[in-house]
């Protein structure tokens, strides 16, 4: 089979709930443009491989076990043969000409090589995913304790990009991984996801590989896409939280050293064990005592995992 505009990628883990509506907006984009929409399925146990086999012309690929996010875009992006590449959350609705905005807008800027929407959050407020890189200090307090205690420092503005317009299309170090439309020849030259992640942080660093082989990255806010932010992770907090530090941390031994990771991820520990005490004292005050409960269970899990 010859080669297409575009090709929509599409993970899915436990989507059933999510993925009509995913694939009905984005067929409704791309059949226009003569594109494909291929489906990864890690190892769904709710159907979500059924409710594909739904819907003519998409293409399903099945895994037998759950390889995690980064690891099964990668063989997205093998089978794909669009020119460019859309890589879109099963929990996101892609608004009308949302697809067509991007694809034009990287046709007419050839050293872009990644474009993020305009995400929405379902009730339409804005929803953050712009970013710029991370610096140590940003690495060691965003998501972590000190955030949700001082969440009113200055670097958490300049990381959340909130001091640039969000209707002005502009470059960004980079944006987050719900929706991003990549170009092929660029993957070719810096390579696919980096598969030390599981997810979370992927993106970051497929951004920061672009932008130092000389590629581009921009919001478009001209596309608008809606996005429910964790639909499937959030079956599962333990792994979530567990995965999104272990990335954390991944990506700074990567960028920064062993040792500088090492550090990284015995401080988050040390801030999980905080929060877990933080909770712990609450229960004993009789504060809420079954989402205390809750909580405490979350976070026994991640600190027993070791964020490996």
């Amino acid at each position: 089979m010859g080669a297409v505009e575009l090709s929509v990628v599409i993970v899915s883990y436990n989507s059933r709930a999510q993925l009509p509506r995913c694939l009905e907006s984005v067929l409704a984009e791309v059949r226009p443009l003569g594109g494909e929409v291929v489906v990864i399925d890690n190892a769904s146990t709710d159907g979500s491989p059924e409710v594909v086999r739904g819907f003519a012309g998409v293409r399903l690929i099945e895994n037998r076990a759950n390889l995690g996010f980064v690891r099964a875009v990668n063989q997205g992006l093998k089978v794909a043969r669009g020119r460019y590449i859309l890589v879109l959350n099963p929990d996101t609705e892609v608004r009308p000409g949302a697809v067509g905005a991007l694809v034009r807008f990287m046709a007419g800027h050839p050293r872009v090589g990644l474009v993020g929407p305009k995400l929405l959050y379902p009730d339409g407020v804005l929803q953050p995913s712009r970013r710029r890189f991370p610096d140590l200090l940003t690495l060691f307090t965003e998501g972590t304790f000190v955030q949700w205690h001082l969440p009113g420092l200055g670097i958490f503005r300049g990381f959340y990009c909130q001091d640039l317009p969000a209707d002005v299309p502009h470059p960004v170090d980079w944006v987050t991984g719900a929706c991003m439309l990549v170009r092929r020849e660029a993957v070719e030259e810096v390579g696919p996801l980096d598969e030390r992640f599981f997810m979370y942080s992927e993106e970051l660093d497929w951004c920061r590989r672009l932008w130092s082989a000389g590629w581009q990255v921009y919001y478009v806010p001209e596309a608008e896409v809606v996005h429910q932010e964790a639909a499937s992770s959030r079956q599962d907090p333990v792994r979530q939280r567990a995965n999104f530090y272990a990335s954390r941390w991944k990506y700074a031994a990567k960028y920064y050293g062993p040792g500088v990771g090492a550090l990284l991820r015995w401080f988050l520990l040390f801030g999980l064990g905080v929060e877990l005490l933080e909770e712990a004292l609450k229960l004993a005050l009789g504060h809420k005592p079954e989402l205390r409960r809750r909580r405490i269970r979350v976070l026994v899990g991640v600190i027993r995992s070791g964020l490996r």
